[in-house]
This record gives C-alpha cells, structure tokens and sequence, in this order.
C-alpha cells in the first residue's frame, strides 16, 4: 500500500511539474536541422523546393505508405499546395509554398487538422559551401497554446521533432549524393 501512494506522489509530482514549466515555457518554438549535401547548390535547390519530392525524404510523409496526396497548382512555386490524410501517425492537413526566394530559401506553412489543430510555418534554407556541395538547414516556428507547451515538456517534443527533421534530412542527402 505504501509503494501504491509513493507511485501515486511521484506521478502527481511529475504532472504538477509539467503543467509549472509548461506555464513558464516561450509561446514561440523554433527547430532547426541541418545537412552538408556533396552536390551543386542548384540541384538541392530545385529538388528541395518540389512539394511532390518530399514523400522520397521526408520521415513524416514516409510512415504512411498509403498516404493520399493531393496537389493543387504549380509544384514549385508559391501558392502550390500538398493536401494529405493518412493514418494516425501521419494524420490530416496541407501544406503551401508562401514564398521562393530563388536560390536561397523556400518557406511554407503547415496547416494541421489532425491529429490536433495547429498552423506552423517551416522553410529551408540553402548556403552553397562550394560549386560540389551545399548546406540545407530546415527550420520549423509555430505559437505554441498551452496545451500544446504542456506536449512540449511532457514527451521532449522539440528534441523527437528535431531527430526526425535530421532523419529527413539525411535521406535526402542519400537520395541526392546517389
């Protein structure tokens, strides 16, 4: 009976501690990744900036195998649109190129329905090291709500999302240094 009331303190602790530093955490999330890919910046450029490329790399797009994608407008340019449904794992939303700039960066915004309502936007960066060979850093920012600050303390969000962006990221090295 007294390890059944040690247990229940220790997780009334934990609770208590996660809703205390949820409430002090920044409202603001940023998660960066990033990759030294052994080709021309151009070729990253123009393959990174595909929202149709993205089921050959990206780790979230690549647990749902059936997966439905469905793109509206020019792949590539601002204003297209990947809209998808999958399982629970990669869940329900859309995602639209907001701006190019040609060369450098490719930014989008992330609109998620399920599995929890939330807006975020992502872009990437690219800086050529060298004619053979090109930094991409990709980078996620969103508001966070409270409830979303109490998953962040919880379960390490930052640190598992920041795992799977480089687990993107290295696949798409693989693909491009083939």
């Amino acid at each position: 009976m007294v390890v059944l009331y040690i247990l229940i303190d220790i997780i009334v602790l934990f609770v208590l501690y996660v809703l205390i530093r949820a409430a002090f955490t920044s409202p603001v999330s940023l998660i960066t990744a990033d990759v030294q890919i052994n080709k021309p910046f151009k070729v990253v450029f123009d393959y990174v900036k595909l929202l149709s490329t993205q089921g050959e790399y990206n780790k979230w797009v690549m647990q749902d195998p059936n997966v439905k994608r469905i793109y509206t407008g020019t792949d590539g340019t601002v204003g297209s649109v990947v809209a998808w449904e999958g399982n629970s794992k990669v869940g329900k939303g859309e995602q639209e190129i907001t701006a190019i700039d040609e060369g450098k960066r490719i930014d989008w915004q992330l609109r998620f329905e399920k599995p929890m309502k939330n807006t975020s936007d992502a872009w990437m960066e690219l800086h050529m090291l060298s004619p053979e060979s090109t930094k991409v850093i990709w980078a996620f920012a969103g508001n966070l709500t409270y409830m979303m600050k109490v998953m962040h303390v919880a379960f390490n969000l930052p640190k598992l999302l920041r795992k799977d962006m480089q687990t993107s990221l290295n696949n798409l090295k693989t693909i491009l240094e083939k």
